[in-house]
């Protein structure tokens, strides 16, 4: 079992798989220099599927050590939660839906464990970068998410409140998976909620498949990677073959690995005018959010999402990750 060594000052902690790679260990300090914010990022690498014992090591190092703050976690988000649940003392709706935690922060003044799943925001927040205001009511086009797992679960989530909110929303939203057990998972979640826009749910054992899918999509429909493929694993779950509608949304939910699926979308540019977006703003919303719920007494106004100062973190942290690695 890993043993959780106590912080000796402030410390966020960002629970990952290998947490040193990530630019985030440049993006950060930075960020904590503009912000005001007195504290270091500490990465703790776990095995996928690691034992429970050692999410609740962690959790309970965070949990009793009062200069640990809180945490971001990512690829473990499930398991985390599943294994240390009874650990937290409060969490958000969307972990009660989701099963899951990707924000973990103390709150009143530090008795108060509490645990959230921001994916539905952040997801929601990303898409909107992606598409702008009124994209939807302009055109009706569908949404297609090329995945079923956390991050496409939690994007419908969003959505459908949105629906039920009386706001714009895709015409459709198309989701197809190499496997029917996540399929399965997200309709009965969808059917025990009262899913509010219209669904299709496609097994698509090969990439050829989700050719089909994209191709039968009307002009200007959002075609997400939520596959992994490309970060987590080499590939597209499209072929080089894939025809992409007209004036169509390429969006990849990565922004740094090999993104082959960005790259068949760059080739189809100056023939139908597909638009390549990386998952740049989808990181920065993914940690801006986390960031604000884990200091929000030190940041009384908060993180915008949007504006200027959205714009000049966004600066920051590009500027961060083109400098060289010391």
């Amino acid at each position: 079992m890993i043993r959780f060594r106590s912080a000796d000052r402030p410390t966020f902690y960002f629970i990952g798989v290998s947490t040193g790679s990530s630019s985030i260990r440049r993006v950060f300090p930075a960020w904590a220099r503009h912000l005001g914010l007195d504290a270091t990022l500490t990465g703790i690498d776990l095995a996928l599927d690691d034992d429970p014992a050692n999410y609740r090591a962690v959790v309970s190092g965070i949990k009793n050590d009062p200069h640990s703050l809180g945490a971001l976690v990512t690829t473990h988000k499930l398991n985390l939660y599943r294994a240390a649940a009874d650990l937290f003392d409060q969490v958000g709706p969307d972990t009660e839906t989701l099963g899951e935690v990707s924000s973990i922060s103390k709150r009143d003044g530090g008795r108060t464990l509490y645990g959230d799943a921001k994916d539905p925001i952040t997801c929601a927040l990303a898409l909107d970068a992606v598409v702008g205001a009124g994209h939807w009511s302009r055109t009706g086009a569908d949404l297609l998410l090329l995945g079923a797992g956390g991050s496409s679960l939690a994007l419908t989530l969003a959505l459908h409140r949105r629906a039920q909110a009386g706001e714009e929303v895709p015409g459709r939203i198309v989701v197809s998976n190499r496997r029917a057990g996540r399929l399965a998972e997200m309709r009965q979640i969808h059917e025990r909620i009262g899913f509010a826009v219209p669904i299709e749910y496609h097994l698509a054992p090969a990439p050829a498949d989700n050719d089909a899918l994209v191709a039968a999509r009307p002009a200007g429909s959002v075609i997400a990677n939520a596959t992994g493929l490309g970060k987590d694993r080499p590939g597209s779950p499209l072929t080089d073959a894939v025809r992409f509608p007209d004036g169509a949304r390429a969006w990849d939910f990565n922004y740094r690995g090999d993104l082959v699926f960005l790259d068949q979308a760059r080739a189809q540019e100056g023939t139908v005018g597909v638009i390549a977006i990386d998952g740049w703003f989808y990181f920065l919303h993914g940690w801006t959010r986390v960031i604000a719920e884990v200091f929000a007494d030190r940041l009384p106004t908060g993180i915008p999402t949007a504006g200027p100062e959205f714009d000049e973190l966004s600066r920051i942290a590009l500027a961060a990750t083109a400098a060289p690695a010391h």
